[in-house]
């Protein structure tokens, strides 16, 4: 009897759909679809984005893309928990290269390159595999569900729903953050990896663990959230505590949709299309559009950033990998 390889899809209509949008031809077509309404969008509103981008504060925009540093920073951090709970104690240092440096891997159509590089990289350091694909997978999941909780309140405060009828999504918070329970999110871990075939966890996470790793999640959304909101209330949006939650929410909820729609690099046209439409009571036309390019080019700056910069870091001998 032969052992069906990870690479044979199981027949199905689903799997048929899923092997076409891992196609590179059906991954190109969307890329080119989604520029092209990149380009007209900004065409059709051109008037619109000048002037939203003449009443924009060079020092604002200065401290965003310093923000949007610190939270690639900041979710590295959420990464390095898991891998440390996972028996890999290694340094912000180290920690800060290999993943910085994998990350550019993610504007690559075909969303694995990232993830091969950290798992490749990771074994130049005699780090399992396993262990450091295990290690990113986790936490994404920690990622996915933390911008949950902050999805919810920006989703009651976009304004298209009136607030009193809105109240009813708060009731979803428990529902998001019992993923969060370490027995819960182990068996979560468990059946995600068996659905992608890959080994599972080497043990179970640990509950200091997850809040480590979660705690950081959290602050990365806020700071990235923080970057959009400033950025809109320049624009016209009011500064407000439920216009913050507003745009942390919205940010948080387009990465996790344009996580989950795989096939576009980073989420390319995806996370734009979301945080628009979270944002679209709020901003006209022309000042959304600034929005989410500024957001997405800002995101792109960090990126590039830590990650050529990280070619420059010198490893830390494996004895002072803890330190």
């Amino acid at each position: 009897m032969t052992e069906t390889s990870p690479e044979q899809a199981p027949k199905g209509a689903l799997s048929k759909v899923l092997s076409a949008l891992r196609s590179p031809v059906v991954k190109v077509l969307f890329l080119v679809i989604a520029l092209a309404f990149a380009v007209w969008a900004v065409i059709s509103q051109w008037d619109n984005i000048r002037d939203a981008l003449t009443r924009l504060d060079g020092g604002i925009l200065a401290i965003t893309t310093v923000l949007a540093i610190v939270y690639v920073f900041v979710t590295m951090l959420s990464w390095r928990e898991i891998l440390v709970d996972l028996g890999t104690d290694i340094s912000v240092r180290n920690a800060s290269k290999l993943f910085f440096i994998s990350q550019l891997g993610k504007y690559v159509p075909g969303g694995v390159w990232n993830y091969l590089a950290v798992v490749e990289m990771g074994a130049q350091r005699e780090i399992p595999r396993r262990r450091s694909l295990s290690a990113m997978v986790v936490s994404v999941l920690v990622s996915i569900v933390s911008a949950g909780i902050l999805a919810v309140p920006g989703l009651a405060f976009t304004g298209h729903v009136p607030l009193s009828q809105s109240v009813w999504l708060f009731a979803l918070l428990p529902v998001v953050i019992v993923f969060l329970i370490p027995p819960v999110l182990n068996r979560v871990i468990a059946f995600a990896l068996r659905l992608a075939r890959r080994p599972p966890l080497e043990h179970p996470l640990s509950g200091a663990g997850i809040l480590k790793s979660t705690l950081y999640a959290l602050l990365g959304w806020l700071i990235s959230g923080t970057v959009v909101w400033l950025i809109a209330v320049q624009l016209g949006m009011p500064a407000s505590v439920p216009s913050f939650l507003l745009a942390a929410g919205g940010y948080s909820l387009s990465w996790a949709i344009g996580f989950i729609v795989f096939f576009m690099p980073a989420g390319l046209g995806v996370r734009e299309v979301v945080l628009a439409a979270m944002l679209a009571g709020f901003l006209g036309p022309g000042e959304l559009i600034v929005v989410v390019l500024l957001a997405r080019v800002l995101s792109t700056v960090a990126d590039v950033v830590l990650g050529l910069g990280s070619f420059a870091l010198r490893d830390r001998p494996a004895k002072d990998e803890a330190n």
